[in-house]
């Protein structure tokens, strides 16, 4: 029996209670399923923290096939009532179950602005679009790669990053995720090779896993991606992409120096492979260096990629991303990738985040953002010490006691109505670090925040002094 298994069975027996057997005409089988989940949760026969049956062992069970289950699971996330753990299994929620007991550490989210400043930020946007755009403006089809006041925006949110940058070079995506889609849709091929960290964005390794390509990892230290490692990837595998979160590094929490990003950026110009660079954190940061995008000149080096998105920054509902193109990458390419995904970006998005950004609204808000996380790293620190992380950053690396069961450690947390994301979610290979991330925006304040991090330094405590029982809140 492998490790991995040995683990899966450690965890706690699925809950099998709420099952049963599907009706002939009472719908489609996959809302049967959802239904059955999600009334079991309102009745109490599902508590947060259950595990849930295997999918194959329900599409067994059920006479169903694995795609049904797989997207009644879907459609039962998508409510916010399950959760995801890689080997871990899938588990009910304890987001939005247990009122004010219960705090999603999970999700990479920048805290929320006090609701009278959010309040006034969002009147402001709409009074605008309504006043100075028409319907049809922000309400019909926008194709191609954005406005141009849109791109003027976006070129001026990104010039204490990149410096001056052509607008031609400029493409307003609905999202990060979209936009590093659209780049490995548009650049590579299936079956290419993909260079990246062995820890990485799960967005970016849910992409490859979907469009077929094949994830090579790339070993890191101290200061990010090991540029002779990436060296000995790039001579074996002939990566067709680089990707690299080089600020704030989701998951680890390290920022690469000036020189480390130059000895990477010359790795790629050797091999000539391009770079895309994701860097969702480089302006809550504040003290990183110039992006690789930065050291990137026409016709001299591997061309860059640069994603820059207001998701981490400002507030994830703001779906809107600034793609910036190398000067001699022809865009046509990504944005038939892009209209192939998502078709357009929401222009009232776009709208607000142009007017926030050209009023000024939008650096007030990354300024409070950035107030705010020093003030959650500063808590961290001093409930939790000896943590990695950056003292503006989302979220913190907790590298876990040795011998800690780092399944059991999920497990206990949900029970307890907290929800942290395991490095299984994160590791290109099959075997991750005993490590968690823990993620500072989910709680609503610095109040929940302290008595969900007191919560998990008691579970850390209870399982190293070997204490088999559980917390009471």
């Amino acid at each position: 029996m492998t490790k991995r298994a040995q683990i899966i069975r450690n965890l706690k027996k699925p809950n099998r209670t709420w099952i049963r057997p599907l009706q002939e005409g009472a719908g489609a089988r996959y809302q049967q399923i959802t239904q059955q989940i999600t009334e079991a949760v309102r009745d109490g026969v599902l508590r947060p923290g259950d595990r849930l049956p295997p999918q194959r062992d329900i599409a067994q069970t059920m006479g169903v096939d694995l795609t049904t289950v797989t997207r009644a699971y879907n459609e039962v996330r998508q409510q916010g009532l399950l959760e995801s753990h890689g080997a871990g299994g899938s588990y009910i929620a304890a987001t939005g179950l247990v009122g004010d007991q219960t705090i999603d550490l999970s999700m990479n989210v920048p805290p929320l602005l006090q609701p009278a400043v959010f309040a006034r930020l969002l009147e402001s946007g709409m009074n605008h679009l309504q006043t100075h755009s028409s319907q049809a403006e922000w309400m019909n089809y926008h194709a191609g790669a954005g406005s141009r006041a849109d791109r003027e925006a976006a070129a001026s949110w990104l010039e204490p990053v990149l410096g001056t940058v052509s607008i031609d070079r400029v493409i307003i995506c609905p999202g990060a995720q979209s936009a590093l889609s659209a780049v490995l849709l548009a650049k590579t091929a299936p079956g290419d090779a993909v260079a990246c960290d062995s820890l990485t964005y799960p967005g970016f390794l849910g992409a490859c896993r979907v469009l077929q390509r094949k994830v090579m990892a790339v070993s890191s230290d101290h200061e990010g991606m090991d540029p002779d490692d990436l060296a000995r990837v790039c001579e074996v595998a002939a990566p067709a992409l680089i990707y690299l979160v080089p600020t704030i590094h989701n998951p680890t929490a390290v920022t690469m120096s000036a020189k480390r990003r130059a000895a990477i950026y010359a790795v790629a110009s050797r091999y000539d492979v391009p770079i895309v660079e994701d860097d969702p954190y480089w302006l809550l940061a504040g003290d990183a260096a110039p992006p690789l995008a930065a050291l990137s000149r026409p016709g001299q080096g591997a061309p860059v990629y640069y994603i820059s998105t207001l998701s981490k920054c400002l507030t994830p509902g703001l779906r809107v991303a600034y793609l910036v193109m190398s000067a001699e990458e022809s865009m046509e390419p990504v944005l038939d990738a892009l209209r192939s995904i998502t078709l357009m970006t929401n222009q009232s998005m776009v709208s607000m985040a142009t007017y926030w950004i050209r009023t000024g609204m939008a650096g007030e808000m990354l300024g409070k953002v950035r107030q705010e996380l020093v003030q959650r790293q500063k808590l961290v620190a001093e409930v939790l010490p000896g943590i990695q992380a950056h003292p503006h950053g989302l979220h913190i690396w907790l590298t876990l006691p040795p011998k800690l069961n780092q399944y059991r450690l999920i497990q206990t947390a949900l029970e307890q109505g907290l929800g942290v994301a395991n490095s299984d979610a994160f590791s290109v290979n099959e075997s991750a670090p005993a490590a968690i991330r823990v993620s500072l925006g989910g709680a609503p304040d610095k109040g929940h925040l302290k008595r969900a991090l007191e919560k998990l330094r008691d579970i850390l405590e209870a399982d190293q002094a070997g204490q088999n029982r559980t917390l009471v809140v």
